[in-house]
């Protein structure tokens, strides 16, 4: 924003409701997309002017609200006030304190012409943490090319339709990962998630169908509950079908290395080619010990780590009006031992 909110009309001068209107239009606020060549130093700047501006604009935002706008004659135009102002401060208390929203994500491909992905995010109710898209879902998402290079590169071919194997997602959420995947390998992707979360993820595989089938992937939604052998889709009755299987962001209960590790063992192929890419960001000491419960399950199951790194990424909504919320995003590719 590089117009200072003191010279947006002020309540004490009693500006008309149009001109409030678009003020509080121009206010409206526009979700931030990171991406891993994103530099540290951006990034921080970027939060620290956004706390200090955010601070000016909830001031701005609650005198109109607590203004009873007594120079606006009509009283439809005074509520229609009132209900954008707050609209805008729900904007500024986290993801949770926002309603529905879609967001579009753009990717580049040095395989595909650029395409973008729409992604429908619903209210964020209970726990419910698979309606909101994580910022280390894109992460990993914009990495697909690159590590179809590198380490996949005896999976998939670039370039060309990659048919011949089926990829799984667990714990999907809105499906931007897994919708990233159909698009930039052109292959056979499965997303899954708890039957609450999964009837968002199909509306999304439906909104990016057309486009993804046009950039020869293909698409297909379902659910698939960890640990469970009842209620899942049907085509998950046969184990070991998936040559890979993607996972971000699922480790968030001291339960879900085990349950999570569990659902890569039988569903995985068995077979030595086959790889688990799996992100997690470390949050919290209580992140990191999940991922080490969960690097020690895997080898229970005969899944070894191939290869790991870390990303530097961001969690959006937050609601924290002081600090950005910058966090290594630690990644991993393991195989079948």
């Amino acid at each position: 924003m590089s117009i200072p909110i003191e010279d947006f009309p002020q309540v004490w001068q009693k500006p008309s409701t149009e001109e409030l209107l678009a003020s509080l239009k121009r206010l409206q606020v526009e979700l931030p997309i990171w991406s891993p060549g994103t530099p540290r130093k951006v990034i921080q700047e970027s939060y620290q002017n956004a706390a200090r501006f955010r601070r000016e604009v909830v001031e701005y935002l609650s005198s109109i609200i607590r203004s009873n706008l007594g120079w606006i004659q009509d009283d439809d135009e005074r509520e229609a006030l009132w209900e954008e102002a707050s609209r805008r401060l729900s904007e500024r208390c986290g993801r949770a304190g926002m309603g529905e929203i879609t967001r579009r994500w753009p990717f580049e491909s040095q395989a595909s012409t650029p395409f973008e992905l729409i992604i429908r995010e619903p209210p964020i109710t209970g726990d419910c943490l698979g309606l909101k898209t994580w910022g280390s879902s894109y992460l990993l998402a914009q990495s697909l090319d690159q590590i179809s290079r590198g380490s996949l590169s005896h999976l998939v071919n670039l370039g060309q339709p990659n048919q011949s194997f089926n990829v799984l997602e667990l714990g999907s959420g809105t499906g931007l990962l897994g919708l990233a995947a159909a698009a930039t390998w052109q292959a056979n992707v499965v997303l899954t998630d708890l039957p609450s979360i999964v009837p968002n993820l199909a509306y999304n595989v439906e909104a990016n169908r057309s486009n993804i089938e046009a950039l020869g992937g293909t698409v297909d939604s379902g659910v698939l509950i960890w640990g469970s052998e009842t209620d899942n889709a049907a085509r998950f009755s046969n184990k070991n079908q998936f040559k890979i299987v993607l996972a971000a962001d699922s480790l968030y209960d001291d339960d879900h290395p085990e349950l999570l590790a569990s659902a890569i063992d039988a569903h995985l192929m068995v077979d030595k080619d086959a790889r688990v890419i799996v992100m997690v960001p470390q949050r919290d000491l209580t992140t990191k010990k999940l991922v080490v419960d969960f690097l020690s399950t895997m080898k229970v199951y005969g899944l070894a780590v191939l290869e790991e790194h870390n990303l530097v990424g961001q969690d959006d909504w937050d609601g924290d009006d002081e600090e950005g919320s910058e966090v290594i995003c630690w990644w991993a590719i393991f195989g079948r031992i």
